[in-house]
């Protein structure tokens, strides 16, 4: 596929977040539902930079719900729904949900009855550009296996028969990449169409089935997949957003290699490395020289994991491939990386250093599936 427009996808440009979420309840589960959600919306209600949130049930189907919330920006958000606390709040429901379905938007424009607002008419939090995107979702799941089992749980996860291309008339998988930093799995996927359908899809197929049950005795996590509550639990644990996506606006490169990069950052810090990354990528997108064609970068809590495509060898420009070009960039990085945890300390004012965690980050690549060869 060609690319000659740039394209950019960001959690990072400052704007109101919409979120709506839309739940389809169980007969006769309404009151143990409405229950559940107030102990949701006090808990919300004092975590930073959420505004407010509504609940409004259909006057067509009484069990068919919806919950709205505006969040002052989206990065709040993602902290709090891929936290532990958020996880342990929303347990209660789901005795109450037959089906659920979220969906995140940036407020462009808004109007109020006395003062419409003009499309030229600044407004703070308002998303100032309209994005330009390729109708493609991105998504990734992470997990740890247990420690002395990493070739094994390689070998399994390379080895399975890839799922059907085609999920229904809108919706196809376009691309599977997987990949391994220790005893740390990190699958990345990308979609045309309904994320939330295809992630369904792919879950059903038998092969992919038989494989998730192969791997189920060297999780760190346990889980039974038989068991709706622990594949939720487990699947919402693992959730390892995209946070950023930029595609350079010029035609797509022959031979560009698709590489991951993990970046454990210091506790607390894993946004603001996130963040630092999605800027870095957003200017090298528009540098001709770059090697970096596109990028990636996705994030929970404090593990960050950078999923880049490239012309040549990483280290031919160690610099643009860890995404710190620029003077006084290789030390905001190290502030805030978790040096230890990738096993590279120290400032990064050597070349040789530089090289180290590049070899550090640079993630084993396990398998790399296009719907074309699929």
């Amino acid at each position: 596929m060609t690319m000659s427009g740039r394209i950019s996808q960001s959690a990072f440009d400052g704007s109101r977040l919409r979120v709506i979420l839309l739940l389809d309840l169980y007969e006769g589960a309404q009151e143990q539902f409405l229950e559940a959600y107030e102990h949701m919306r006090n808990a919300v209600a004092s975590v930073p930079g959420h505004i407010s949130d509504q609940l409004c049930q259909s006057i067509e189907n009484p069990s068919q719900w919806l919950i709205t919330s505006e969040w002052e920006s989206a990065p709040p958000f993602l902290a709090w729904v891929n936290s532990e606390e958020h996880v342990e709040t929303v347990r209660p429901m789901h005795s109450c949900v037959r089906d659920t379905r979220s969906m995140r938007y940036s407020v462009v424009r808004e109007t109020f009855p006395e003062q419409p607002l003009t499309p030229g008419a600044a407004a703070a939090g308002l998303q100032s550009e309209v994005r330009v995107g390729d109708g493609v979702a991105r998504h990734a799941l992470t997990f740890t296996v247990k420690p002395g089992s990493e070739s094994k749980v390689a070998e399994l996860l390379a080895g399975y028969e890839s799922p059907k291309a085609q999920v229904d008339d809108t919706t196809r998988l376009r691309r599977t990449s997987l990949f391994m930093h220790g005893n740390r799995v990190v699958r990345a996927v990308e979609v045309e169409g309904d994320l939330l359908a295809a992630l369904r899809h792919v879950a059903r197929q038998p092969e992919v089935r038989a494989v998730e049950e192969a791997i189920n005795p060297y999780l760190e996590q346990d889980r039974d997949l038989t068991d709706p509550e622990s594949a939720r639990l487990f699947f919402t644990r693992a959730a390892l957003p995209a946070v950023h996506h930029v595609t350079a606006g010029r035609p797509e490169p022959q031979g560009l290699r698709r590489h991951a990069l993990y970046y454990p950052a210091v506790q607390g810090r894993g946004m603001d490395l996130a963040r630092f990354l999605a800027h870095q990528d957003e200017a090298a997108a528009g540098d001709p020289d770059s090697p970096v064609h596109a990028s990636t970068v996705f994030q929970r809590d404090d593990i960050v994991v950078r999923l880049v495509d490239v012309t040549g060898d990483l280290d031919l420009d160690p610099l643009a491939a860890l995404g710190i070009k620029g003077p006084g960039k290789a030390a905001e990085l190290r502030r805030l990386l978790d040096g230890a945890a990738i096993g590279v300390e120290g400032d990064l004012d050597s070349e040789r250093t530089l090289n180290r965690l590049l070899s550090h980050a640079d993630m084993l690549p396990v398998t790399d599936r296009s719907a074309a060869a699929s």
